[in-house]
């Protein structure tokens, strides 16, 4: 049976971030935009007639705070989460988003391998919930316990022990590709020479990207359309090798 997408409603002034959002959420397996609003105000007036499964929700809109109106949405609507994206960063803004009951926040500017994890661990959370009746503690604590990430390599180190949802064999053959290519390349050309879909690959080249074996620049070309391209990094005349 095919799970029903998740549906997303954007709430942000600024156009072209919105749109940046949207292209990268809609990249993500499993998940629907159904609408946009650029004010607290259009975005409670959606909500009467779309009900979104996750808010992407700016704090500095034009016309309400965001965490107003998150907690406006939380008066009326229990069943929408909210991850915020905001640049405001200040200690007392993200303890009203906890007590708001904000799924997750992210400081601007975005990274977008953040941006896009966090989404996938949102999906995971949801899917978690959906699969149990019951839960014990385990299940429980891992719920509420973000994923911690191990510290960086040092140079010259190798990884010994890899996250979840990245196989050492698929790795060693993204790694195999990408030590061939002498220019950068993004991953839907990567996809395409490994012969695998677009978001595996993007999964394994963020994954090297955090441990610094290949570098990752961002080209704005067409408004709203950015495109990230990977090249293999050398660290200390090096290169690492398998895992």
């Amino acid at each position: 049976m095919t799970e029903k997408p998740i549906t997303v409603m954007i709430v942000e002034d600024d156009e072209v971030a919105a749109k940046i959002y949207e292209q990268f959420t809609l990249k993500l397996e499993g998940f629907q935009i159904i609408a946009t609003a650029t004010t607290g105000k259009q975005a409670l007036d959606m909500l009467h007639v779309f009900t979104p499964d996750v808010l992407l929700l700016d704090i500095f809109l034009p016309d309400m705070n965001g965490i107003d109106l998150l907690r406006e949405v939380r008066k009326h609507y229990r069943g929408i989460d909210a991850v915020m994206i905001t640049a405001a960063n200040d200690v007392e803004t993200v303890r009203e988003a906890i007590r708001g009951g904000a799924y997750s926040y992210i400081i601007k500017p975005i990274m977008i391998d953040k941006f896009m994890s966090t989404l996938e661990q949102y999906a995971n959370t949801r899917r978690q919930l959906q699969q149990h009746t019951t839960m014990d503690q385990t299940a429980v604590d891992k719920l509420f316990t973000k994923t911690v990430h191990a510290p960086f390599p040092k140079t010259g180190e190798t990884v010994t022990m890899l996250p979840k949802g990245i196989d050492k064999l698929t790795l060693k053959l993204i790694r195999d590709k990408m030590q061939v290519i002498t220019q950068s390349v993004n991953a839907d050309d990567l996809a395409a020479l490994a012969g695998m879909s677009h978001s595996t690959v993007r999964r394994y080249l963020e994954f090297l990207v955090s441990i610094n074996e290949v570098t990752v620049e961002t080209f704005y070309g067409t408004v709203g359309r950015p495109e990230r391209k990977y090249r293999w990094a050398e660290q200390d005349g090096k290169m690492m090798r398998d895992a």
